[in-house]
């Protein structure tokens, strides 16, 4: 994707704004960091260019700069302040009065972690840290020439992070299924038919649940390990952006909870 790819972030996320109250206080939370990251991503393109260079899939992980990183850290510290909702905000401030060790040991545990970090960290620690090293592994991921995948793995095959939501894109007479990484937003296709938390293919198995209010997301849920992602579907709204229109729908995620599943993978917002 081009560098304007956060402009029709920040744009997408103003829109939906105005068009579900109930999301307002998330998407200007998400419009704001997405400006922070738009800065620290074309300080990269600044520092490193943007050559495509070959590497392994999967090796994505095996580099991290914190001589680059680190400096940029507490700038990006005080715009989630500014603009994250009251609890984030409180615990964000107390993050910027520690020391620069165990700011560079949080993000440290949080790239090397890969899909197990929300274990690994608590979650406001999850949420700034990925906040802030998303871009960074986006660049990465966009600066590789990636090669023909064979295969449809349910991790992102370049970081080995967990999906943030699916998509699906017309094809032919019908639609194709892709996943985006919630860490490098790197896309990949998968199958229709599959959970991607447990392997489950068996049809009767896997569900989907969808709003009226918000037609063109879905809920994808297996009734095998309970788990749930939200689906962006293109063929139905052309502009939406998966990533935003994914954090907009939180009716679907209280949905789901309520009828007893658990999320893949949290969002920005920690829904």
């Amino acid at each position: 994707m081009k560098a304007d790819k956060w402009d029709a972030r920040i744009e997408r996320a103003r829109e939906l704004e105005k068009v579900y109250p109930f999301a307002a206080e998330g998407l200007r939370f998400y419009g704001e960091i997405a400006r922070a990251q738009k800065a620290l991503y074309s300080d990269l393109a600044a520092e490193f260019g943007k050559e495509k260079q070959k590497r392994e899939a999967g090796e994505l992980r095996s580099e991290f700069d914190m001589f680059f990183l680190l400096p940029r850290f507490s700038g990006f510290l005080a715009t989630m302040e500014r603009s994250a909702p009251a609890g984030l905000a409180q615990a964000v401030r107390e993050m910027r009065a520690r020391d620069g060790n165990w700011a560079s040991g949080m993000l440290q545990r949080c790239w090397e972690a890969g899909p197990h970090a929300e274990a690994a960290l608590a979650p406001e620690e999850m949420v700034t840290s990925w906040a802030f090293l998303a871009p960074y592994a986006e660049f990465l991921a966009d600066t590789r020439e990636i090669g023909e995948l064979h295969e449809t793995p349910s991790l992102c095959p370049l970081c080995g992070g967990k999906p943030i939501v699916g998509v699906l894109r017309q094809e032919g007479d019908g639609a194709k299924k892709s996943l985006i990484c919630m860490l490098c937003s790197h896309e990949w296709n998968f199958r229709r038919i599959y959970c991607p938390a447990c392997g489950e293919e068996r049809e009767p198995q896997m569900g989907f649940y969808a709003a009226p209010e918000l037609a063109h997301v879905r809920v994808d849920v297996c009734d095998t390990c309970h788990t749930y992602m939200k689906t962006v579907d293109l063929t139905k709204v052309g502009l939406a952006v998966p990533i935003v229109d994914e954090l907009a729908a939180m009716p679907l995620d209280l949905w789901a909870r309520e009828h007893g599943y658990s999320k893949m993978q949290m969002n920005l917002v920690w829904m």
